[in-house]
């Protein structure tokens, strides 16, 4: 009897605790809960996140969110861009060399995809193929890019000396679409 007293309590508490939550989307700042779920609320494009996470190192995670921009927009070159990218930062430099070709297909005039191509192909120790793709890159990017410029001057440096790279600790840098680029580091 105690306990069937108790159980409807706790289920009239949780009752009048959730009609009290009634506007979900909005942002109390004073309140030190999150946010509810804006169901009437456009939400943010999984290409954006996925952009974001690849900044923040979070290369998995960024891959979930280029595959979830993948239903919507398709595979896009962008997308591509982005799955390729962050397969290099994972170190799956198969895989990343396979999407980021891939990308090339459907956009070849990309300064982005041929850079980030070059790092790959740097990676795998095809310098000869990586400063061509760099060229290209730099060629189609007419010259703005520091990055590009420095891929390709680093490999065409190792082109010359294949010793090069000893004692040099070099900083490969993907770059893509929009405002920030991507720096992926050798590892030791």
């Amino acid at each position: 009897m105690i306990r069937a007293r108790f159980y409807g309590a706790a289920v009239l508490g949780t009752c009048v605790t959730l009609a009290a939550c009634g506007d979900r989307g909005a942002f109390d700042p004073e309140s030190p809960y999150a946010p509810g779920v804006a169901r009437n609320e456009q939400a943010v494009d999984a290409t954006l996140v996925g952009h974001r996470l690849m900044h923040a190192g979070e290369y998995e995670l960024a891959i979930d969110a280029f595959e979830r921009a993948a239903v919507t927009h398709g595979l896009t070159s962008d997308i591509l861009l982005g799955i390729g990218s962050a397969s290099l930062g994972l170190g799956r430099l198969q895989t990343a060399e396979r999407l980021l070709r891939q990308a090339l297909d459907q956009d070849e005039r990309s300064p982005e995809i041929w850079n980030n191509l070059g790092v790959v192909l740097m990676e795998l120790g095809e310098t000869s193929e990586a400063s061509q793709s760099f060229q290209r890159a730099y060629a189609l990017d007419d010259g703005a890019s520091d990055s590009i410029r420095d891929n390709l001057r680093f490999a065409l440096e190792k082109l010359e000396n294949p010793e090069y790279n000893e004692d040099n600790d070099q900083n490969y840098k993907l770059v893509r679409r929009g405002s920030s680029d991507y720096l992926i580091r050798q590892i030791p």
